[in-house]
């Protein structure tokens, strides 16, 4: 398939650009699968989740915690810069994107600010190509606390104020070292987790720390050609016993959010618990842990929008777009959300 396969025209006001009042406040598509014959499409409320999981499931949700990864500087020519952490690679490095006029030669240095007049150098390691490896003269999470910003994605247009700092962290979040939330998982709050434990769904985490890399565009249209950025991940034993009880038992394996999905999937191929990821999904791939999984609504043209199409179908995806469109769904982090259920592969 190719990129242009993979796009769709949305509505700006369709952007949600703040949270609900509540987490469980979002509508919820339900699609279903109905054999050879297009999915059927339920239009639901969040909570309905309590009544579309069963006593034998289980929900794996990613329980990364985003960090302060936005700083903000000047080059020693005055030029204003501004660094994005892609991922963390040490106790005082990490690979980043930078936005400047022009960027630092390597060797050079950026003197990074916060709004108390305090600064700090940051000296230019290295380019990948894609990113940039700085050093940072301390531990990067102390600097972060003092320095950074939380980074909402490109999309929402607003400053990261107050209710953004709790709201744009899920309720499960508690691994510092993503760059972006697990947005599925912000729908989730105590009660209805408690609710859901209530009535015999159990619950277990995986940590994908999202990077940066997960809002860079496809850029070419074959998709052959795209490569796709690496991701930290690691799964707890007691989460890899909780689905082999799940599959002795009947139940589904549930994953809460794409970041879920693709650190179980990367963990069937080459049964890593720890490492990093860059599994590429598109249709075709043949899914071995997943049976359900629950996401938000994606961007034109996106690595996610591909994963999706991939797991439930690329023509029920296509009919579901257009039915949340229509029926005017909010989209993207702070959007709604979508439960779909896995299309079988015919070689399986």
């Amino acid at each position: 398939m190719q990129l242009s396969d993979f796009n769709y025209d949305l509505p700006p006001h369709l952007i949600a650009q703040h949270p609900l009042a509540n987490r469980t406040d979002s509508r919820l598509l339900e699609v279903r699968p109905q054999g050879d014959n297009a999915a059927q499409l339920v239009d639901r409320q969040f909570r309905d989740i309590l009544d579309l999981v069963n006593p034998r499931d289980l929900l794996i949700f990613n329980d990364t915690k985003v960090i302060p990864a936005r700083l903000h500087g000047k080059k020693e020519t005055g030029g204003v810069v501004e660094l994005l952490i892609e991922r963390i690679s040490g106790d005082k490095q990490a690979w980043v994107q930078i936005r400047a006029s022009k960027v630092p030669k390597i060797g050079g240095v950026i003197h990074i600010h916060n709004s108390a007049g305090e600064s700090f150098p940051v000296e230019m390691i290295c380019y990948d190509g894609r990113f940039y490896e700085v050093l940072f003269p301390e531990e990067i999470f102390s600097v972060l606390e003092r320095f950074g910003e939380l980074p909402l994605p490109p999309y929402i247009e607003h400053d990261p104020n107050e209710e953004d700092s709790n709201r744009y962290q899920t309720v499960v979040a508690k691994n510092p070292g993503a760059v972006a939330a697990p947005t599925a998982g912000l729908h989730f709050d105590q009660s209805i987790l408690s609710a859901l434990g209530e009535r015999g769904v159990v619950h277990a985490t995986i940590t994908l720390h999202v990077g940066a890399g997960t809002f860079t565009p496809v850029r070419e249209e074959d998709l052959s050609k795209h490569q796709m950025h690496y991701e930290w991940f690691s799964i707890p034993p007691e989460t890899l016993k909780a689905i082999e009880n799940t599959r002795r038992n009947g139940g589904r394996v549930i994953a809460v959010g794409t970041t879920s999905l693709r650190t179980l999937e990367s963990y069937a191929i080459n049964q890593q618990s720890n490492g990093e990821t860059n599994l590429f999904i598109t249709p075709g791939f043949v899914f071995k842990t997943v049976d359900c999984l629950l996401t938000n609504f994606h961007l034109p043209k996106s690595t996610l929008l591909m994963l999706v199409s991939a797991f439930a179908g690329v023509d029920n995806i296509r009919h579901a777009y257009q039915h949340a469109i229509a029926n005017e769904y909010r989209f993207f982090s702070y959007g709604d959300a979508m439960l779909l259920s896995r299309t079988p592969h015919p070689h399986s």
